[in-house]
């Protein structure tokens, strides 16, 4: 019942019920005066029965809405009127209708606001929604979890009482024993009947045969307790340890596990303790039976065995306590595992019996578990620098007991004639998987165990160009591959299924840009990889198709596309990435489908498919003056563009050159309709006013600027290069996926110098950048004029006719043409897009050298 009510409460209503994060968003959302929360609020039924969004695209239904909005706030007026307690909301419903008023020529941009807060309404109803249900799911999970923990910590505790019950029993039995040896002794001594002494016997005999009782019952409880410590280190071995060594490893490749051990470390030292314990116990015995024994005495006969227990169970939770707990890496490194002759790179190993005993006892010795010993032609390495130190308490933050090996070097061994061996496997460099080894001795309570443990295998490389093909191996093995001791895994690799193919790229995507692939960008690669298909369950990637073939039409493989994009990513495009600005992963012919169907202007990010080292372009619509859509897009964008220049501000200040050369910018609303200075203005890096450190100089920016029909003319490279036209690469996987279109695109391109020039706002060159139109209209005459629908703030802005005529007018042969620029220079209109260069011949016509004029106010 309550579902179904809260089902039929109104969006603004479930918007009140929220949790306080996402409550206090709905706040935010209404911080500014575009749309003011207490008309939301009053006129929640209406609002949200209207249909906005066509509206915004319909002149005639805006412009209905727009009159009834304005009925509806002077009836709202006229009941505040009516309370005595509402003086303050009438004040303001009467500003609110005034402010409504500037949109009376334009009411469908009203529409397109109302619209915009109510879909961004709708994104806090589901974030809402949807974080509950990861909520649910956590708590089933951690519940799942928690009862594990509550299990094993019961466990141990009843292990602990069982261990102090044991204590007092053996101390009660060494006073029964020492009672009885007592009145044994008395009972020699004393000079007494033979019916005294035979009754004595028999008072003997009985405690004896309690005595024996006693110890066998103590053995047997011994027993049990191994029984039980035998189940707990299995569960803890081969479970939770085990366990944790997988979350480490897919951690390694950008799974976002708890890698924690401080759980481990409490229930190996618990566990470890109470078998030192037992150890004691038997210890005891042995002296209870030096000081006193008889015949058919249990202890003899039953203690060896308890004692072998006790020895394997102890040998193997202490073997097992001493782990890697930071795989090797180089700082600088792509990730861990991948390491590079001759530079440094750290690891840290752990033992997890923390006892202050042994703080800076027990030393570690670092080295390579050389795979050469088994398979000939692996290559051989050396281990330099400080290759020893004892597990100590100071470098842990937490009080582990640890040796953090910070400055490990590898050095290639050289095979016999100096030269290196060809390995049998025919494997390369970059599939050969080494490990790190370390030992040490542990001495304790007269055990002695020798202690072993290694990391991950390791790629190792001697050139940071093997670094990519290195990071492939690495995950490819972490990947399918659970056992540490497979250096010959890439003898024969197993092929990956597309569940486990896609975690891991959604791993590798949260860690470089703290979000991962949701499962439309999924679907997109899998199409890619394997075609439309109804299930992907059964589908596999072999490891020659991931690292070793090159993709269709290209000269690179699937993972060199994939880690350019990653980078990309990572280095340029994290803080878009993560809030979603950017779609991505998505084919040229869902581009067209979705864009197709939204208004003028709206556009959306995706990355090249043509790019080895990782492009991303947009793609927007816009509406020819028959209301035909057609799509284009830039030319992909890398890291040597954005370098220069971040992506915000290209498509803040992306340019288009329309009739006239005035430059226009065509992205208004990022798909699916949120407005592109909402989506972007909090990553905009201009600055105004004081915040500016530069305004005494004439203000200039990076701009992208292209001409629909052709190239303007830039004086960079020959013109051959300016003006040239070719063909788009088809994606790897897309035949088949433009059905609606007969055409390739076509692409007309710019200069190959970098696509970005400092254009200061006297500079009469405008940067031709490239566009990629979609067959309907591959090369249109005319920019089409915007839709009526588009809000002013999409529009080019028009340079004021008084800054126009300064150049218009006639120059005579008596004007001062340096007063006529200085007042071009002072004017604030300067950065509004003016294309000057037809009046540069105007000023050179008078042979005036201006270079030296002052160019302050």
């Amino acid at each position: 019942m309550k579902c179904v009510l809260f089902c039929r409460m109104t969006q603004w209503e479930r918007l009140q019920q929220l949790d306080t994060v996402y409550s206090q968003r709905a706040s935010d959302l209404y911080n500014g005066d575009e749309f003011p929360m207490e008309v939301r609020h009053y006129l929640a039924h209406w609002i949200e029965g209207q249909d906005w969004e066509r509206a915004s695209r319909d002149s005639s239904q805006a412009a209905f809405l727009f009159q009834v909005l304005l009925e509806n706030l002077d009836n709202q007026f006229s009941r505040f009127a009516q309370e005595k307690d509402s003086f303050l909301l009438q004040r303001n419903f009467r500003r609110y209708k005034q402010n409504f008023q500037k949109y009376q020529e334009e009411p469908y941009t009203l529409a397109a606001i109302i619209n915009w807060f109510l879909v961004k309404e709708k994104e806090i109803l589901n974030d809402a929604e949807l974080a509950q249900q990861v909520q649910t799911l956590q708590v089933q999970s951690t519940a799942v979890e928690m009862e594990s923990q509550r299990q094993m910590e019961k466990k141990l505790k009843d292990l602990k009482i069982k261990v102090e019950v044991m204590e007092h029993n053996i101390r009660c039995l060494e006073e029964q024993q020492d009672e009885f040896d007592f009145k044994f002794q008395t009972h020699k001594m004393d000079s007494c009947t033979e019916e005294e002494k035979n009754m004595q016997r028999q008072g003997l005999q009985k405690m004896l045969n309690a005595l024996d009782k006693c110890r066998k019952d103590f053995l047997s409880d011994i027993s049990t307790m191994l029984d039980a410590t035998d189940c707990l280190s299995s569960v803890l071995i081969d479970e939770e340890l085990v366990d944790w060594k997988r979350r480490q490893q897919k951690s390694c490749i950008g799974a976002p596990d708890d890698t924690s051990l401080e759980q481990l470390e409490k229930w190996f030292t618990q566990i470890i303790e109470c078998m030192f314990q037992l150890q004691k116990f038997l210890q005891k015995l042995d002296e209870l039976v030096g000081k006193m024994s008889y015949e058919n005495d249990p202890i003899p006969e039953r203690k060896p065995h308890l004692n072998k227990r006790v020895d394997t169970l102890l040998t193997n939770l202490i073997k097992s306590s001493f782990v890697v707990e930071t795989q090797p890496s180089m700082p600088q490194g792509r990730g861990p595992l991948v390491l590079r002759t001759n530079v440094q790179f750290s690891v840290k190993v752990r033992f997890l019996y923390k006892v202050p005993e042994l703080n800076h006892v027990l030393k570690v010795s670092v080295s390579v578990d050389n795979a050469a010993s088994q398979v000939k032609g692996f290559r051989r390495f050396n281990v330099l620098g400080t290759s020893s130190k004892a597990l100590n308490m100071a470098e842990s933050t937490n009080g582990g007991m640890v040796a953090d090996f910070r400055h490990l070097t590898l050095k290639d061994q050289k095979v016999g004639g100096g030269g290196k061996g060809i390995n049998d496997l025919s494997l390369s460099v970059t599939e050969e998987l080494h490990k790190i080894n370390f030992q040490t001795q542990f001495e304790y309570q007269g055990l002695s165990v020798f202690l072993e443990t290694s990391s991950l295998p390791v790629v190792v490389i001697s050139n940071s160009s093997q670094q990519q093909s290195a990071w492939a191996a690495v995950l490819w093995f972490n990947m399918l591959c659970s056992d540490p001791k497979n250096v010959k895994f890439f003898e024969s690799p197993l092929p990956a299924s597309w569940a486990q193919f896609g975690e891991m790229l959604n791993w590798q995507f949260l860690s470089s840009g703290k979000r991962g692939l949701d499962s439309d960008q999924l679907e997109t690669l899998a199409i890619k990889l394997f075609g439309k298909q109804q299930s992907y369950d059964q589908c596999k990637i072999p490891w020659a198709k991931f690292s070793k073939e090159n993709l269709p039409d290209t000269n690179f493989t699937l993972w060199v596309w994939l880690d350019g994009i990653l980078t990309l990513v990572k280095s340029y495009l994290s803080d878009l990435w993560s809030d979603g600005s950017i779609m991505g992963f998505v084919s040229k012919g869902k581009e067209r489908f979705l864009l197709k169907k939204k208004q003028n202007g709206t556009f959306l990010l995706r990355f090249s498919e043509s790019i080895k080292d990782g492009g991303i372009t947009f793609s927007w619509v816009q509406y020819s003056n028959d209301g035909i859509p057609s799509v284009q897009t830039v030319k992909p964008f890398t890291s040597t563009d954005l370098k220069q220049i971040a992506l915000p501000e290209i498509i803040c200040n992306f340019r288009i050159m329309v009739a006239e050369n005035i430059p226009v910018n065509p992205l208004c609303y990022l798909y699916p309709n949120i407005p592109k200075d909402q989506a972007f203005g909090k990553y905009y890096s201009e600055k105004t006013g004081e915040e500016n450190p530069y305004l005494k100089y004439i203000k200039t920016k990076l701009v992208f600027v292209s001409k629909e029909n052709g190239c303007t003319s830039v004086e960079e490279g020959p013109l051959s290069d300016l003006c040239t036209q070719d063909r788009d690469p088809r994606s790897f996987s897309e035949a088949g996926d433009d059905d609606d279109d007969d055409d390739d695109d076509v692409l007309l391109q710019g200069s190959e110098v970098s696509p970005m020039l400092s254009c200061p706002t006297v500079d009469p060159f405008w940067l031709n950048n490239v566009l990629e139109n979609d067959g309907e209209n591959t090369a249109p005459d005319l920019f089409p004029q915007p839709d009526p629908h588009i809000p002013p703030s999409c529009l080019p802005q028009t340079i004021l006719e008084n800054d126009v005529d300064i150049f218009k007018e006639e120059i005579s042969a008596d004007t001062d043409v340096r007063l006529i620029l200085q007042e071009f220079l002072n004017s604030q209109n300067i950065l509004n897009g003016l294309d000057i260069s037809t009046t540069e011949d105007n000023f050179n016509g008078f042979g005036l050298d201006y270079s030296n004029m002052p160019l302050t106010p």
